[in-house]
């Protein structure tokens, strides 16, 4: 009986534990608004929360890969909803990623670090750059990471503002 109880506690301990994670990252709908910052002017998006994609991906055009001090960096141009105007940006390329195509081959996207505020806390996600534009929401972010982010209702939307203080931290 002794060692019966004591294995019930200890699977309720560790049951919490495992849980626990969860519990800690806030439940979000399948369609949140994010916050970027954009050229230091905060910028409001919506961003489809997508499991079943498993990277991230942010609308982009005009994408040129280029060199920086023997680093691999990126151009592109973003307009998002929101902006008067398309806006070029410049970021270093953490990796390179190969995206399946529906119909066709492989797609080679240069990936980078992006800050955004969802919910109450800026976060730093790896984003692939590609051209979004045929799509309703401009930014998509894939189960990579979400795993660490969020949980997801799909059953629900715009759950959690995002209300963070401040520019994100720089990297």
């Amino acid at each position: 009986m002794r060692h019966f109880c004591a294995r019930c506690v200890l699977s309720v301990l560790l049951a919490a534990g495992l849980a626990m994670p969860a519990a800690a990252r806030g439940v979000y709908g399948w369609v949140e608004f994010v916050q970027l910052h954009i050229d230091g002017e905060p910028l409001e998006l919506k961003a489809k929360l997508d499991t079943g994609a498993r990277s991230s991906s942010l609308d982009a055009t005009a994408i040129e890969p280029f060199e920086r001090d023997g680093e691999r960096w990126v151009r592109f141009e973003v307009k998002l909803p929101g902006m008067e105007k398309t806006t070029r940006l410049e970021r270093p390329v953490v990796r390179y990623v190969r995206i399946k195509r529906h119909r066709g081959p492989y797609d080679r996207r240069p990936v980078i670090r992006l800050p955004l505020c969802l919910g109450d806390e800026w976060r730093t996600v790896e984003v692939n750059l590609t051209d979004r534009g045929r799509f309703i929401y401009p930014l998509l972010l894939g189960r990579k990471a979400l795993a660490r982010l969020a949980v997801v209702d799909p059953s629900r939307t715009y759950l959690r503002a995002p209300r963070c203080d401040g520019a994100p931290s720089k990297d």
